[in-house]
């Protein structure tokens, strides 16, 4: 099995609810962004998947967050409000979404908030 990672920046605004009362008021991240692809098979040019396209299809998903309220975008909602977790989450998915190899699989994106704390959302087959 082979493993691509790319790690990413942005930053954002969130406001959570029901969490630790700091966390209620409306506050920002610079968001650090981990994301593995895996496969088992290399292309013929000997790679996974090439560095660039990678680059490219998650920019456009992280710009979709970069410098947003992210409470306001469609995406998230009262159900589904966007915490590490589900921000984790929506990347994955979208990042899956946009990959035109079906043999090139999103393994794992972490969402990390401070130099200390992240969450991360793992697809298990």
């Amino acid at each position: 099995m082979y493993e691509l990672k790319i790690i990413t920046r942005f930053a954002a605004a969130h406001q959570l609810e029901m969490v630790a009362k700091e966390c209620e008021n409306l506050h920002g991240h610079n968001w650090k962004i981990e994301v593995c692809l895996v496969g088992k098979t290399l292309n013929n040019a000997g790679v996974l998947m090439d560095f660039g396209e990678f680059k490219k299809i998650l920019s456009g998903i992280i710009e979709r967050l970069d410098h947003k309220f992210l409470n306001e975008l469609e995406y998230f909602s009262d159900s589904f409000p966007p915490s590490s977790e589900n921000i984790a989450y929506y990347i994955a998915n979208e990042l899956q979404a946009s990959i035109n190899d079906p043999l090139v699989k999103v393994s794992s994106v972490t969402a990390w908030e401070s130099e200390n704390a992240c969450a991360t959302y793992i697809i298990s087959d």
